[in-house]
């Protein structure tokens, strides 16, 4: 009887006792490892670490200063760098190469790239005349048409918006070439990968899982080498102890404790207390932070806010999501007053503090010393209720020794970025308004970003494609559907996400100008696939836990009037909050149904 064959896992490369440094600075040490055909892996570390060398060499790229790199005979690497030189040809020519109109409209991988990565767009239109972002959707549409057997890609969700992350996890999972990714996208590392590599120092540590997989792991060995450092120094002060005591001391046998923590985040507090940050802000604003009312702001070809009226209140931590064009960036101005609306009043409550963290910062001297233009700002600053100095907070910032004192003109764009933001932070702000703050930084100076904003008490609009960051820092989730109208999603981004489907459906595929005739010869794509009831399901579980977290708060919270009935000011603050929760918990009653619904069609 024949046996059926099996899938066979094949080693695509290997790196063999790999070194490459430029100058002084060591990015690969003597590092040796592969990458096997099923293989989904995550590139991680500080920027200036050597993740995007990493894989340069991988790709046989760049070569390095010894060792080996070894190619499985005939691989076809798909590589995407940071910067692309692009021909100067129109975008379907680029995109498509010579494959006539009827192979690539037959071919349903070609059809999903174009939805997803170039839906609305004119194929016959130039590549000169495209953005930057452009023309790196362009490049990544390019190389995802093709086949390959090791896709490798550097910062693929740099100029995606939500949506379009959203889609290349999906397109990437459907796949089954091996992949390394290089991001500071959790949420999309998490989605897409199944290992994760840290480069750093030289050296490259290796992880079973995606980023959540990998932080806890990492903590784990961190927890054990803790654990044995403190061992051999407390072995270490008992051996200096015997010396110093002498032979008589030699009976007494002092005991040590070494205690390891087995469960690494049982009994762990939330990352921020949500309600005590709210008290405290609402001590330093007062009830009016921002309103707007009636505010009508248009450009020359639509409407971007009709007749708005919405409350920024004290302690609000809010994620606006929307469309590119939707207004986001304009929203934040006239909150900051920056920019004046049409028609329709901007009030700004007199205790008010802002800071307004833009995409297009202002320029420091290039002269100047990071250390030098954070004082001049403040010497010191207290974030909730720490203290830190400048140049604790530059550290924090990843301007660690030398580089405190680097010219400014000799910083990354990343680095003058961060440095921005920690100006803002240092002037004690009681409202941020963020857009695109996460631009440029790595993941490890993102997690002391998000630990800073736990502890400060203020009010927060956030703009950003970094879901996980929006996810992490803020409470409430809001949307520019791109119809003049702000919406509060009680489903947060999934929610959002599902709406825009069905407004959009699947999109329609680009078409040159002159083959528009015939684009009417594919067929219609199916209205729910199993894709989309899985992401539903999994709405519905999320909406179910947020609603099991709602109902143990509100016993708890009759419990708390009961013993409060003689104070009633705290009791006018739990019924308040009695009433928001069973406000949300209805909302998300209707997000259930909704996406039952959805399930069963």
């Amino acid at each position: 009887m024949a046996v059926a064959p099996q899938w066979e896992v094949m080693n695509l490369v290997n790196l063999q006792d790999v070194s490459l440094a430029y100058g002084p600075l060591v990015l690969l040490d003597k590092v040796s490892f592969g990458v096997d055909s099923e293989d989904r892996i995550g590139v991680v570390g500080r920027n200036g670490g050597g993740k995007s060398t990493l894989i340069s060499v991988l790709a046989g790229i760049t070569t390095p200063d010894s060792g080996r790199v070894v190619h499985n005979r005939g691989l076809r690497v798909g590589f995407l760098h940071q910067r692309d030189d692009f021909p100067d040809t129109t975008v379907g020519d680029f995109v498509l190469g010579d494959r006539a109109e009827h192979e690539w409209a037959g071919d349903a991988r070609t059809r999903d790239v174009l939805r997803g990565l170039l839906g609305g767009w004119d194929l016959d239109q130039p590549m000169s005349g495209l953005s930057g972002g452009e023309r790196r959707r362009s490049g990544l549409a390019r190389l995802l048409i093709d086949d390959h057997d090791l896709i490798v890609l550097d910062e693929p969700t740099n100029h995606l918006d939500i949506e379009g992350i959203a889609w290349l996890a999906e397109h990437l999972n459907a796949r089954s070439e091996a992949l390394v990714v290089v991001t500071h996208d959790r949420w999309f590392l998490d989605a897409v990968t199944t290992r994760t590599w840290e480069v750093g120092r030289g050296t490259v540590e290796r992880y079973e899982g995606g980023y959540a997989a990998y932080v806890l792991a990492k903590a784990e060995r961190e927890r054990q080498a803790a654990a044995t450092e403190e061992r051999r120094q407390n072995l270490m002060r008992k051996e200096l102890a015997w010396l110093r005591r002498g032979a008589p001391a030699r009976t007494s046998k002092p005991k040590f404790r070494v205690e390891a923590a087995n469960q690494l985040i049982e009994d762990e507090p939330p990352p921020r207390d949500t309600v005590e940050l709210v008290r405290f802000a609402s001590s330093r604003l007062g009830k009016t932070v921002v309103d707007l009312k009636d505010v009508v702001v248009s450009v020359p070809d639509r409407v971007l806010l009709d007749h708005l009226t919405w409350q920024l209140g004290p302690g609000d931590r809010i994620g606006l999501v929307g469309v590119n064009g939707a207004g986001k960036s304009t929203l934040l101005r006239v909150l900051a007053e920056e920019q004046r609306p049409d028609s329709g009043t901007v009030r700004i409550g007199r205790t008010v503090r802002l800071a307004h963290l833009s995409q297009n910062v202002t320029e420091l001297d290039p002269t100047e010393r990071p250390l030098k233009v954070v004082m001049d700002v403040r010497e010191h600053v207290t974030i909730g209720k720490r203290d830190y100095t400048a140049s604790q907070m530059l550290e924090r910032f990843g301007f660690r020794g030398d580089r405190q004192w680097t010219p400014i003109g000799d910083l990354s764009g990343g680095e003058r970025r961060r440095l921005q933001l920690l100006r803002l932070l240092m002037d004690e702000p009681n409202v941020l308004f963020l857009d695109e703050p996460t631009n440029d930084l790595d993941i490890e100076t993102l997690t002391e970003l998000e630990d800073l904003l736990d502890g400060w008490p203020g009010s927060l609009v956030l703009v950003t494609h970094d879901r996980y960051f929006l996810e992490r820092i803020t409470d409430h989730v809001m949307a520019l559907m791109g119809d003049g109208s702000l919406v509060l999603l009680p489903g947060g981004v999934d929610e959002y996400l599902r709406r825009r489907a069905e407004v959009t459906g699947r999109g329609a595929v680009p078409v040159a100008a002159s083959e528009a005739a015939s684009d009417g010869a594919v067929g219609p794509e199916p209205t729910v696939s199993a894709a989309e009831r899985r992401a539903a399901q999994k709405e519905m579980q999320r909406v179910e836990r947020r609603m099991d977290r709602i109902g143990k708060r509100e016993g708890e919270l009759h419990e708390l009037m009961a013993e409060a009935a003689d104070d009633y000011a705290r009791l006018a603050d739990l019924d308040a909050e009695a009433k928001t929760l069973a406000t949300e918990r209805e909302a998300l009653e209707e997000v259930w149904l909704e996406q039952a619904e959805f399930v069963e069609d």
